[in-house]
């Protein structure tokens, strides 16, 4: 058995190395700061704290206390909002937390369709299908990437809809909130919104505000275009309180129990971080996609809503149909070096053999890249997928690139490894 760890420590090892010397561009990944890490290994891993701060059903919680009402505190302030809840462990926790608060088995609950962007939470398979209710799709705008907003008010009217979610998990531009909130008000919906692949871009000020437009919630992951760890967040602004009642009692005891201790003051640490950076990296995260976009653009790439420059958020879609597929072509840039996911787009009808890439800058721009990293990462991919390039002198080439780009940004204890493997226990197990 102490082989078996070894083994484990020593494929730990190579993955860190992989991506030491690769371009990441998975638009729902991102990396943590050195204190944020070290707080996951922290003695905070190994308890419970079920309940609220001061309300809690085991002993030993003071310090557990102390840096949850800060973390609220500070989740409130960067996103101007009296609700804060960080008890959900993911995304799509957070998800069915606001499933639980909000809807009963059998209501209709308004969203996008997987192949428009939507996340799998909102289908049948997913979160939606586990709390029972039905999908009601809004109509879809292919051109813009974005609701058609005429077709849905039509939609919503015959409907009617008890909750709305607006949210994707291929995000290229706001949500038309503002311009639904008339009809939403009209048939009594609520608006809820899925922050995860933007939430960090909505703290800095480069995308949209949901819960000063029209949305009694936001859900969201903690760990894209916000760089903080693996957790899940609710954030809201009402005056309801039996609303915030809900919510609160859909995190706990409605879909966790003990809230990962450890996650939680990491998060603690990156929205600290993220007020204190998160402008910066917001505005530079955009500017790297369009960037991207543009530069794969020149060279002949299928990048969606060109007429709209491309994205104005982290992530950006380009149909590779022309190139083998979104499978193939993933697979052939991940061996030599880029690191990407292929993606449903509008039309597709197999999620196993989709025609599109998604693409995103959350973590190069972590790691210091610009606008010239982007060119050259273009030109990466034009040598493998239009040129011929071999696997392996694009290999070479992403390597060279990232060679000088392997430190943090953005985060106190900036300069740090990013993908340095600590050693902690020091010695071979065997």
């Amino acid at each position: 058995m102490a082989r078996t760890v070894a083994w484990v420590r020593d494929r730990v090892r190579a993955h860190s190395q992989r991506f030491e010397r690769s371009i990441p561009l998975i638009a729902s990944e991102n990396l943590l700061s050195p204190y944020a890490k070290e707080l996951m290994i922290s003695d905070f891993h190994s308890r419970y704290a079920e309940g609220l701060p001061g309300e809690r059903y085991y002993e030993g919680n003071e310090q557990v206390d102390e840096v949850e009402n800060r973390c609220l505190e500070l989740a409130r302030r960067l996103f101007r909002c009296s609700f804060a809840d960080v008890r959900p462990i993911s995304g799509t926790v957070a998800n069915l937390a606001v499933l639980k608060a909000l809807t009963e088995t059998g209501d209709l609950v308004g969203t996008s369709r997987l192949a428009d962007g939507a996340h799998i939470s909102s289908a049948g398979f997913g979160a939606f299908g586990l709390r029972g209710v039905k999908p009601v799709y809004y109509a879809w705008d292919e051109e813009r990437m974005t609701i058609d907003v005429p077709r849905t008010r039509e939609i919503l009217r015959a409907v009617r809809p008890k909750v709305c979610l607006f949210g994707l998990s291929l995000f290229l531009f706001p949500m038309p909130i503002a311009e639904l909130r008339p009809t939403l008000e009209e048939i009594g919906a609520r608006g809820w919104y899925d922050g995860a692949h933007v939430l960090g871009l909505i703290a800095g000020g480069e995308f949209q505000d949901p819960l000063h437009e029209g949305c009694v919630v936001m859900s969201s992951s903690t760990h894209k275009t916000l760089p903080g760890p693996q957790h899940g967040i609710l954030l809201g602004e009402t005056n309801d309180p039996e609303v915030v009642k809900k919510l609160q009692g859909g995190a706990f005891p409605g879909v966790t129990s003990n809230h990962h201790l450890n996650e939680m003051a990491a998060l603690t640490v990156s929205l600290a971080e993220h007020l204190e950076f998160g402008r910066e990296y917001a505005q530079r995260t955009v500017a790297n996609a369009r960037a991207l976009a543009s530069a794969l653009h020149e060279r002949g790439f299928d990048v969606l809503a060109e007429g709209l420059g491309f994205t104005r958020s982290h992530t950006i879609a380009v149909r590779v149909e022309k190139e083998g597929g979104g499978e193939s072509a993933a697979k052939r840039l991940a061996d030599a070096g880029i690191i990407t996911n292929k993606n449903l787009l509008p039309g597709d009808k197999s999620p196993r053999h989709p025609g599109g890439l998604r693409l995103g800058s959350p973590e190069v721009t972590r790691v210091g890249m610009g606008e010239r990293e982007m060119v050259r990462i273009a030109e990466l991919f034009d040598d493998l997928l239009h040129k011929g390039r071999s696997t392996e002198e694009v290999a070479q080439g992403a390597a060279e690139l990232k060679r000088g780009f392997t430190t943090l940004k953005y985060c106190f204890g900036a300069g740090e490894a990013a993908y340095r493997y600590y050693d902690l226990v020091g010695r071979d197990p065997s």
